[in-house]
């Protein structure tokens, strides 16, 4: 495979990208906020290669302060997926054995680094080992506290932020009709953040969900629901501090679909830090390969900019995740099509829109502007001409009936609908 023997350690021979030098890393900022990346493997692992360092281990490490795990501590690859037979060659598939092997390599890799890793996620429908729908409600109840207790005990003082309950809202804004609230009800939600806190009193807790980004716009109903949620918890004293809003963005997106505003971003975190909660952009891509070739570079580095640095302008937004960093390894290319969403692209080097994070990371940097480079767009949608944020590469939407499609999401996204997003969109 060429893509495994270029990732192999190489400096920059036979073409390959150079290490980023210190000065033109993405900068640091204040208040403890975190710029992170999510990792797929062990970082010296892209791809079997336990050396001093790949590029990719590389430049990780020297880009972000933090890491977010992408798939190796979600329940299903804990004890059902990824683990290898049991005993008598039987697959993996019963609650309870867990394999902490790939976790704790990418938790270990990271706090070597001081670098600081959140836990992701101990509750999500879509990654529960299939055998949960066969369990009663006492069953699933039981068996998800055992889930919470053993994987937060397992990293206890190593990791300390926990995304704990993941994507629980519809499109509309409702609970989305998964396997724990027929099971169990609404209150498992609730139940899944006290278990966290008694798991592990010292950890930060997070809700996280998408087109949860922008308060207003197409999927102002979802934004309502998930600042909705979070108003209960507060109210009910329930051990929530963060949420989570994800940021996977399609350029050339349509009715719901289509990213949000600067304003409508700021916004949004805006009232959810006065609920007392930090907000963290959690799963940050762009895709744009649906945009006309001379657009896409544009729209990239706009978004990433704009939306960076008008969420920066909040005092409760406290880090960004980017979910990967190079386009040579990215899950949009497995569950959408073949895309380059990211800041690096597939030889790491950087891309338009990794000046445009930085740029906008800037803004808070010593010397930064606040807001800066967003001129009116960070208090409206229009500037002073009437032109729209985006305007320059922002599509038009659907004529009038194809417009439903577009807007409910893959044709019928609604209330209760619980398939993730990627089922749901185009």
């Amino acid at each position: 495979d060429e893509r495994t023997q270029e990732d192999n350690g190489d400096d920059g021979e036979n073409g390959t990208a150079q290490v980023p030098q210190a000065d033109f890393r993405l900068p640091p900022i204040e208040n403890e906020r975190i710029a992170g990346a999510t990792i797929e493997a062990g970082p010296e692992d892209h791809d079997h290669a336990h050396s001093s360092g790949t590029r990719y281990a590389r430049i990780l490490s020297s880009e972000f302060n933090s890491i977010v795990i992408e798939h190796h501590l979600k329940w299903a690859p804990l004890c059902h997926a990824e683990p290898g037979p049991l005993p008598d060659q039987s697959p993996a598939d019963r609650l309870g054995r867990y394999d902490f092997h790939s976790a704790d390599i990418m938790v270990d890799w990271a706090l070597a680094r001081k670098m600081k890793i959140k836990g992701h996620v101990l509750c999500w429908h879509v990654t529960t080992p299939p055998l949960v729908e066969d369990l009663s409600p006492e069953e699933v109840r039981e068996q998800l506290r055992r889930h919470i207790f053993t994987t937060m005990g397992h990293f206890r003082g190593r990791i300390r932020m926990w995304d704990v309950v993941n994507e629980s809202l519809a499109p509309d804004g409702t609970l989305a009709e998964n396997v724990f609230l027929r099971k169990l009800g609404p209150g498992y939600i609730e139940d899944c953040f006290r278990w966290a806190h008694e798991a592990d009193p010292d950890a930060f807790l997070i809700y996280n969900d998408n087109k949860v980004e922008g308060m207003g716009g197409p999927n102002a109903a979802k934004s309502d629901g998930f600042y909705n949620l979070l108003r209960d918890l507060v109210k009910r004293g329930v051990p929530i501090h963060g949420a989570g809003i994800q940021a996977h963005f399609n350029a050339a997106g349509t009715g719901r679909g289509r990213p949000p505003t600067p304003s409508m971003v700021r916004n949004q975190i805006r009232r959810i830090g006065d609920l007392g909660l930090k907000v963290n952009i959690s799963e940050l891509d762009v895709r744009v390969s649906k945009l006309p070739p001379n657009l896409q570079q544009l729209a990239q580095k706009q978004i990433y900019h704009d939306i960076i640095a008008a969420a920066l302008t909040e005092p409760s937004f406290d880090g960004i995740w980017l979910w990967g960093f190079t386009d040579r390894h990215t899950w949009v290319s497995h569950f959408y099509y073949d895309d380059s969403p990211l800041i690096f692209d597939e030889n790491y080097g950087r891309k338009n829109s990794y000046y445009g994070m930085r740029d906008a990371l800037s803004t808070v940097a010593p010397g930064g502007t606040v807001g800066g480079g967003l001129g009116p767009y960070l208090e409206s949608d229009y500037d002073e001409d009437g032109n729209r944020w985006g305007h320059l590469w922002m599509q038009p939407e659907p004529a009038e009936e194809d417009y439903a499609v577009s807007a409910g999401g893959g044709g019928g996204a609604g209330a209760g609908d619980s398939r993730p997003d990627w089922l749901q969109s185009d």
